[in-house]
């Protein structure tokens, strides 16, 4: 049991802006996060039928540097392999995208299986079946902090490839809380501009306050936003329901729980960047590497 850990019983999702902004300031970060705020929420009706629509799939994943440190299964927080402008990708090779470059929940899920986070081979699975083709690119969507550059510069750039690409639809996959909000704003964004967009999320609070319009919520450890890992029913039964979820949304705002369980004990919801459940010598250790790797990121961000 981590330190100041009590025994729970059924708790509700993980309180992620509330954690990451405490989490921040723990560190020494004095300048609280203020997480993006709408209540109004735009919707697009799907424009044709499923089986007739295409598909673009939009990741915060990160493309595979060999050259940028650990990136693979339990990998620590890896500021050397973020990217900062949107990238695409062809749909019908294989790609090695990976995680951790991002605040994933490394307590609980150990980044060993991609499906969980880049559904683009359980799409190719269900391509002509369960909704009509994928565009010819998926889109790789930069996690920002500055929900202002989302929004002026990347949420554009993705609709512009989207719409250069005939997508219909959209499919979002967030990993860290930052980029819930991220894919949040994006979705807004193909919303307003006609295409019906449906976001696999594990982080609730986020996609709520960032006002998405449709969401399937798995109250599952960040990072597994696709369905757990390892478990291709999991996995395949969590898509189901996004794209299902693109033709019977009603209204906006549309959020549906995913009822699969991660665990029959719900105290792995405890650990995520909380700091009741740290000691103060794991406290100081993450705040030293927080700070080294901004730094990092700084520099990164600098060369890109």
């Amino acid at each position: 049991m981590k330190a100041g850990r009590a025994e729970t019983g059924d708790i509700g999702p993980v309180p992620y802006m509330k954690r990451t902004r405490d989490w921040y300031l723990a560190l020494g970060f004095d300048n609280p996060y203020v997480w993006a705020h709408h209540s109004d929420v735009p919707f697009a009706p799907i424009p044709k039928p499923l089986s007739r629509s295409r598909l673009a799939l939009i990741t915060t994943a990160a493309p595979y540097q060999a050259d940028r440190g650990d990136q693979g299964p339990g990998a620590p927080y890896n500021a050397l392999a973020k990217f900062y402008e949107v990238y695409s990708g062809d749909v019908r090779a294989d790609h090695d995208l990976r995680i951790s470059h991002v605040a994933i929940d490394r307590d609980h899920t150990s980044m060993a299986d991609s499906n969980s986070w880049f559904p683009l081979p359980a799409l190719r699975a269900v391509e002509g079946v369960l909704f009509g083709a994928l565009t010819d690119r998926f889109h790789g969507l930069p996690t920002n902090r500055s929900s202002r550059h989302t929004m002026q510069v990347d949420a554009p750039e993705i609709l512009r490839r989207c719409q250069e690409d005939g997508a219909e639809i959209a499919l979002l996959v967030p990993n860290c809380p930052v980029c819930h909000q991220s894919v949040t704003l994006v979705a807004r964004h193909l919303e307003e501009n006609g295409i019906a967009t449906v976001v696999l999320g594990c982080a609730r609070d986020v996609m709520e306050h960032a006002g998405v319009p449709r969401a399937v919520f798995s109250d599952f450890p960040l990072g597994n936003s696709a369905g757990k890992p390892n478990d291709q029913g999991s996995q395949r039964d969590t898509l189901a329901m996004a794209l299902g979820l693109l033709e019977s949304a009603e209204k906006a705002g549309t959020i549906v729980q995913n009822p699969q369980l991660w665990s029959s004990d719900p105290s792995w919801k405890l650990d995520y960047s909380n700091v009741a459940t740290r000691s103060q010598e794991e406290m100081n250790q993450h705040r030293a590497k927080a700070h080294a790797d901004r730094e990092i990121a700084r520099q990164v961000r600098t060369v890109t």
